[in-house]
């Protein structure tokens, strides 16, 4: 029996590439045209980011939570786990996701998106709209079929980096835990896809690092805000 630091990552893969896409062809196939639903349903969410009111976050959070069910028991639970017994859990931690999404955004209200309004704003909405457009055409470069193509709201990394994005865009607590499970799924989509030897496979780990970065740093109006408050208390 071989020592457990000779083993590679691809050794520890379930699947070939080959199944991975035959994956995805079906599961496409099945849902049609639930894509094109989806892909409304996040052009509906770059609008309601221009209406940044109360009532279109509870849109979008409504919108958000549904993704992620949907690509919890119609892919992780439904399809993936025939190949990978792991995207149970997975399934699993997709809707716990969706409960906190609705939990900190639709059941608390602390949760408001919005237009950007600093840096880590518009990082959040270029991984919205990467998720969105580009990604789909990405894999298209990458030499992937129409037929095996992840569209957010209905495929998990899509529906992960965008939810990334709008994390960033979003105001209000709870975004620091909401990150939590999509950071993680970023690592293991990117650790399958290296295994894989997948050229998408810095996407996800990179999308990740990123949003990490960027919610570290403050917000610039709340370090205004915070300015403007000494100032007051030293004039007073």
């Amino acid at each position: 029996m071989s020592e457990w630091w000779t083993y590679r990552l691809k050794d520890f893969l379930l699947f070939s590439p080959r199944t991975y896409d035959r994956l995805f062809e079906l599961y496409n196939g099945a849902i049609w045209p639930a894509q094109v639903i989806a892909f409304g349903l996040g052009v509906a969410i770059w609008g309601l980011l221009i209406r940044a009111s109360a009532a279109s976050s509870r849109w979008i959070v409504g919108i958000l939570a549904a993704a992620w069910l949907w690509v919890a028991i119609l892919f992780q639970m439904g399809r993936y786990a025939k190949i990978n017994w792991a995207a149970t859990y997975f399934g699993w931690a997709f809707v716990l996701e969706a409960a906190l999404i609705l939990w900190f955004g639709l059941l608390r209200g602390r949760l408001t998106f919005g237009q950007p309004a600093d840096r880590a704003g518009w990082l959040g909405l270029g991984l919205f709209l990467f998720a969105l457009w580009a990604q789909p055409l990405a894999e298209v470069l990458f030499g992937r079929s129409w037929q095996r193509l992840e569209v957010f709201g209905v495929a998990p990394d899509p529906t992960v980096i965008g939810t990334l994005g709008l994390l960033l865009l979003a105001k209000g607590q709870g975004r620091r835990l909401l990150v939590v499970i999509p950071v993680v799924w970023c690592a293991i989509s990117g650790a399958t896809l290296w295994a894989m030897k997948s050229s998408e496979a810095w996407i996800p780990p990179l999308a990740a690092v990123m949003t990490v970065v960027a919610l570290k740093r403050p917000r610039a109006p709340r370090v205004k805000e915070e300015s403007e408050r000494r100032v007051a208390e030293l004039v007073r």
